[in-house]
């Protein structure tokens, strides 16, 4: 298969993964969740992409393979696969850029501004509902944050439009995990639209890194 083919398998088992999402954890359910993150890394790979991008992939589909399955210890190691992967993406944004992240104050003003007011935002809806996790929870929104300057220190495209996706996905799926009950009849449509956002957002992180190694 060629890079491309394998891109757009992981698509469509993202899709495929939908009607899932609301159902109880399965092996099947892992299995299927974990696939378009494991599509995308392979794609990385086979086209020839950065390795600290590859790292980030491999940490997100364990992310989504963690938490799919029951149990806080799922939930604990899915979390910190999942900041592991922002690390790594930070890595790799500063270093295809050159640039450290305080610069994405110049050259994506707007948008770094309304990041900041986004995380700062999280100590008024998010933190005060997450219990003992308080201090994890800010260590967390911190390192998406740093993840997202150092994105957007990069010329606007595919990257920044997918960190953006990112983004908007994570506070998503916080409002969903901390503030909604289970049968809320928001929670599945939350869902969903979480979904879709994680995986549109590493898709087009993905093509637009392999866009700049290729130029």
């Amino acid at each position: 298969m060629t890079p491309v083919a394998v891109f757009w398998t992981g698509i469509v088992a993202a899709v495929v993964y939908l009607p899932f999402s609301e159902s109880g954890p399965t092996w099947a359910r892992s299995v299927v969740k974990a696939l378009p993150l494991v599509a995308l890394l392979l794609t990385s790979l086979m086209a020839g992409g950065p390795m600290l991008l590859a790292v980030a992939l491999g940490f997100l589909a364990l992310g989504d393979f963690a938490l799919s399955r029951p149990g806080a210890r799922a939930l604990l190691g899915g979390q910190l696969a999942f900041a592991a992967a922002h690390v790594f993406y930070f890595l790799l944004f500063t270093t295809l850029s050159g640039r450290a992240p305080y610069m994405a104050f110049v050259y994506q003003w707007l948008l770094s501004l309304l990041l900041v007011w986004v995380a700062m935002s999280t100590e008024l809806w998010l933190t005060p509902y997450v219990g003992r996790l308080k201090w994890p929870v800010r260590a967390y929104v911190i390192v998406v944050g740093l993840m997202a300057l150092a994105a957007l220190t990069l010329p606007l495209g595919a990257i920044i439009i997918g960190v953006v996706y990112i983004v908007a996905g994570e506070v998503i799926a916080g409002y969903r995990g901390f503030r909604l009950e289970e049968d809320d009849p928001l929670a599945g449509r939350a869902g969903w639209l979480h979904w879709g956002l994680h995986i549109a957002g590493h898709a087009l992180v993905v093509v637009g890194v392999l866009n700049i190694v290729a130029a």
